[in-house]
């Protein structure tokens, strides 16, 4: 008879576990809570728009190829990818933006104009970064975060050093230009850490960034989702809407069955791709790795309040990814980590899918999607979301000097306390745990439970870390773990 697996959430990490391990042979059941699949990125529809709720970016081609290629497959056979062109722009006052193109060639000679003589020093970063990509993803993000070993190979021991300095130094030393800097600095906030806390070593974001490019899947990001799902369902995965879970019993120190809606699935071994700290909430306290004190000395990746905004009309000015880096941002990066409050200037980034992509929205009208990161677990009200929203559109129309509030046919929010009722997420955060030093590799949580046989942890906050292509790396790590333990 099959090994029976119970996976919980139908994310990134919990799809590609599922994957995996039916793959290999397994009997494997999804139980998703909500109505729908996908986590954090599932996707909203309202008066003929489309929006992706959660992740919008697609970064790292190369890891999704890998992922399919694993199944002998290919993204192209489930969704079509337009690299996007160009990948994104940043305000930095009132029409004053600075436009990253989709080649590095091209980024090179708009630094230039910008900084005389930074075109070489960005070249030099650059291959930098390159090296650390190659090391990061065809090697190290790979490992089960089970020992410091798998972070000592002859290519890290040359880089030691990197481990110890900080992004924001090594920026700052070579790009005088706070501009150029600035947009230096942004792509490891993908990572959920202030540059200055973000190791030298996690400068392969930027190579992600420049030199592999910014791609949009037709449709949205959720034809990723819809595609791991047709392959999970291809290799015989049990998909179970609406199945919360509230409680996962053991016996003998072994998990051994679950309680959704009330009845009992008794099972051989559970994957848990939902928060992992609410997961331990749903074992007995004697049975939990990490006690409330762990998590909260925890550095966790901010937490967002997003607006999903249908316009009248299309909107000028704006990419399909803009950034809008006008205020402070040392100011707004100390209300998330240093001093958790709401930011009194926030920066925040807006997207319109509806640029590049007609099936975001109706003909002759705009889909925006804006984010404001903010700390995790800070108050969340109607009365603060509206504040806010007055407060980044009254922002974004003097900076692109265009009328839109009176172009609005509707706007969604979604913040923290959405994020804790959707998705049980811990302090409502968006990302997971950041990526800090001291949670890197075997410095995060497990995944595989020290105190309980046969349960075991995927998704953001265990191995690698925050994002999308972290996330399916995780379901593939946790689904070898399983396998090697159990064969």
């Amino acid at each position: 008879m099959k090994t029976t697996v119970f996976v919980i959430g139908s994310g990134f990490s919990s799809l590609a576990a599922s994957c995996y391990l039916a793959k290999a042979g397994y009997n494997v059941t999804i139980f998703e809570k909500n109505a729908t699949i996908g986590g954090r990125a599932r996707q909203l529809k309202k008066d003929g728009f489309t929006f992706d709720i959660g992740p919008t970016w697609y970064w790292m081609p190369d890891v999704f190829e890998r992922f399919f290629a694993d199944f002998d497959k290919k993204p192209s056979d489930y969704y079509q990818l337009e690299k996007l062109s160009p990948a994104y722009s940043v305000y930095f006052g009132k029409d004053d933006s600075i436009t990253i193109e989709d080649s590095l060639d091209k980024i090179k000679n708009t630094f230039e104009k910008e900084e005389k003589g930074s075109s070489q020093k960005l070249q030099k970063f650059m291959d930098d970064a390159q090296s650390n990509y190659d090391i990061a993803i065809k090697d190290l993000v790979y490992n089960p975060g089970v020992s410091p070993l798998e972070l000592v190979t002859p290519a890290t021991i040359k880089k030691v050093g990197q481990f110890f300095s900080n992004i924001k130094k090594d920026v700052r030393r070579d790009f005088k230009n706070d501009r150029l800097a600035k947009i230096l600095e942004f792509p490891v906030l993908f990572l959920g850490a202030k540059p200055s806390d973000t190791p030298s070593f996690y400068s392969f974001m930027n190579y992600a960034d420049f030199g592999l490019g910014t791609f949009h899947p037709k449709k949205g990001m959720y034809q990723v989702i819809l595609a791991m799902e047709q392959l999970a369902k291809e290799l015989g995965v049990t998909i179970k809407t609406n199945a919360p879970i509230e409680k996962i019993n053991i016996e003998n120190g072994q998990a051994k069955s679950l309680i959704s809606n009330g009845e009992a699935h008794h099972g051989d071994i559970i994957v848990s791709g939902a928060d992992y700290h609410h997961t331990e909430t749903l074992l007995d306290k004697v049975y939990r790795q990490y006690p409330e004190s762990y998590w909260n000395k925890k550095t966790f990746a901010p937490s967002s309040l997003l607006f999903y905004v249908g316009f009248d009309k299309k909107l000028k000015k704006v990419e399909h990814h803009t950034l809008f880096f006008d205020v402070d941002f040392d100011a707004h990066a100390e209300a998330i980590y240093d001093d958790p409050k709401w930011p009194q200037e926030p920066l925040f980034y807006a997207s319109f899918p509806s640029i590049t992509d007609e099936s975001s929205a109706p003909k002759g009208k705009e889909a925006g999607i804006f984010l404001i990161p903010l700390a995790p677990g800070i108050e969340d009200t109607p009365e603060l979301r509206a504040q806010y929203f007055e407060k980044i559109i009254e922002r974004f129309e003097a900076l692109t000097s265009q009328t839109v509030k009176n172009h609005i046919i509707f706007k969604e929010s979604f913040c923290i306390n959405d994020f804790i009722k959707d998705y049980n997420s811990y302090k409502g955060n968006a990302y997971g745990m950041a990526n800090t030093l001291l949670q890197t590799a075997f410095l995060r949580p497990k995944l595989k439970s020290k105190k309980v046989d046969q349960l075991y942890f995927t998704g953001q906050l265990t191995v690698p870390g925050p994002g999308v292509p972290p996330s399916l790396i995780s379901g593939k790590l946790v689904s070898e773990l399983v396998i090697k333990n159990n064969s």
